[in-house]
This record gives C-alpha cells, structure tokens and sequence, in this order.
C-alpha cells in the first residue's frame, strides 16, 4: 500500500463536475481506492457529486472495495445505456433517438448548432433528464445517512440567487443530485423547497469549506477540467466553450488559494487527459472514451501519488 494512502491522517476528498469527463474522476478515485483510500469527507458537484454519492453509499457497505464497486456500477450502467450519446435527424429528438451517435466531429457540431438554435423546452419537450431513473436505481438513502458515512456534500446553483446551496447526506436525495448536474440549455431546472436549481459548477467546482471545518490532515482534489488549453478559439461556439470552462474554475481557484497552509493537497490534474478533447465532449458516453478516460484517471492518480 502507497504510504500516503496507508497514513492514519484525516483525508477528506474534492470532485469536480465534468459530465461524461467525470469518467475520469472515476479512474483516478478507483486507483486510490485500489490502496485502501479511506476518506472523513467528499465535496462534489455534478458528476463529482454522483460519484461521491456512490463512494460514500459503498464505503459504508464494504469499505474502500465497496466504494469501488459501487462507481464502478454506476458507470458502467452510463456506457450500457450510452445516457448522452445519441444524436438524431431532428433538433426536437436529438436526445432520445438511437440512430447516430455522437462519436464525430460533425455530430458535435451538430450538437453545438441545436443548443444555439433551440431553446431547452424545444429540445427536450418531455422534461426527461436521462440521469433520473439511473439515481433512483442505485441510490441507497439508507446508506448514505448511516452513522458510519462519511460526510458528503453536493452543491447545486441558485438560480435567483446565484449563490450555491449545499446539501448534506442527511438532505441529499434524487432531486438533490440532478439539481447538482442540471445543465439548463438542456435539463429543466429542478425545483426543491421552492427554489429552482442549475448545475453547482457555476457558483463552485466544488465547494471547499464544508470539508476544511473541523481542519482535515490531507486534501485530495481531482480535477475533471482542464485548466488550460493551448491556442486561441476563434468560432463563437468555442470561445464560449472556453469562457465557460474558466468561469467553472474560477471559484475553486479562489478557495484553493484560501488553503490552510496545515493541510497537504494533492491535486489530480486532468488537462493531459481532457485539454484535447471539445467541451461538448462531455456528452459523449460511448463505451471506448468513458474507458480511455478511466485509464487515465487511474495514471493520473497513480503518477499523483508517487510524487505524494
């Protein structure tokens, strides 16, 4: 077992939300796992959130090995299904069809070109959110809020507000996690307790401060964004793709910057893995790019941890 993973310090963890790029975090999170990680604490946002709802339910079950199997139902249940990989012949239908898939460069642009044109009730007239039925299949409430859990947060955007609202294990719910990876131009905002919720990448990714109180020894923060790319874009659909990307990582920035010098970081970058592919990208739930992903989650993780 690596040392840093064997040490007795208080290890709480921070997922980024990506989407289908959180296959990466899934690599990187099943390679600690693989040593024996045990955590006090997860902060996540979007699939960040997902997935640490799926390690905290696994943890309590079976430990580090339980947390394992557990990301690793979810995910494989997201390549069965292809949850986001289907474009077809028409804007309305994009979403639902099972004749094209998203695996090109003019199936993205496409893609691009109907979240321009079309408003969201235009593309997804149903209010379907296919993540929906997937949480209420492998979400364990029970679980989650069993004494033994190790504290999990997931943070959804106000939408009035603008603020992020954070839910704990006791609150955290179906409703909860898809408010957490609502992405407006294409879900309905959820609505919990009277307020309407966007994805909690726009006011953090993720949010820090509930897992530093009371001070952890160890943070482990995995990245599900690339924090720079090379070159200039010049189509509007890219600059606004690249403007995005920054403003997500803005507020993680900020707190990051707020570190408490006594607590030791260990950040699982993504940009070798991500910064070539497109934002639109993040759709993409072909069985091949979720496992390139995960392999490259697990050598980030792995590379991470040598020099740890």
């Amino acid at each position: 077992m690596n040392t840093f993973i064997s040490s007795r310090a208080r290890t709480v963890l921070a997922l980024q939300g990506g989407g289908a790029h959180g296959a990466f975090t899934w690599g990187a999170l099943d390679r600690l796992l693989e040593e024996g990680l045990v955590f006090d604490a997860v902060t996540g946002v979007s699939s960040g959130a997902i997935i640490g709802a799926m390690a905290v339910q696994g943890m309590v079950k079976n430990g580090p090995e339980g947390a394992r199997a557990a990301i690793s139902r979810l995910w494989t249940k997201v390549m069965e299904g292809n949850l986001f990989g289907n474009v077809p012949a028409t804007p309305l239908d994009w979403m639902w069809d099972t004749t094209k898939a998203l695996s090109n460069d003019l199936a993205w642009s496409g893609l691009t070109q109907a979240l321009r044109l079309f408003d969201p009730a235009q593309l997804n007239p149903l209010g379907q959110n296919p993540l929906e039925p997937l949480l209420r299949e492998l979400l364990d409430i029970t679980a989650l809020r069993a004494p033994s859990a190790p504290r999990l947060y997931a943070s959804a955007t106000d939408v009035e507000s603008g603020e992020a609202t954070i839910f704990t294990n006791a609150q955290i719910g179906v409703p909860e996690l898809l408010a957490s990876a609502c992405i407006p131009m294409m879900f309905p905002t959820v609505k919990i307790g009277g307020r309407h919720y966007w994805d909690g990448g726009y006011s953090c990714n993720p949010a820090l401060a509930p897992v530093l109180t009371p001070r952890p020894d160890r943070l482990i923060l995995i990245r599900a964004q690339p924090r720079q790319r090379r070159g200039v874009p010049s189509s509007t659909a890219d600059i606004v793709h690249r403007l995005h990307e920054i403003a997500f990582q803005a507020p993680l920035a900020a707190e990051l910057s707020m570190l408490p010098r006594q607590v030791r970081l260990l950040d699982i970058p993504a940009d070798q893995a991500l910064a070539r592919h497109p934002l639109t990208s993040k759709l993409n739930t072909d069985r091949p790019f979720l496992e390139m992903l995960f392999s490259a989650g697990r050598e980030a993780a792995a590379h991470a941890l040598l020099s740890a």
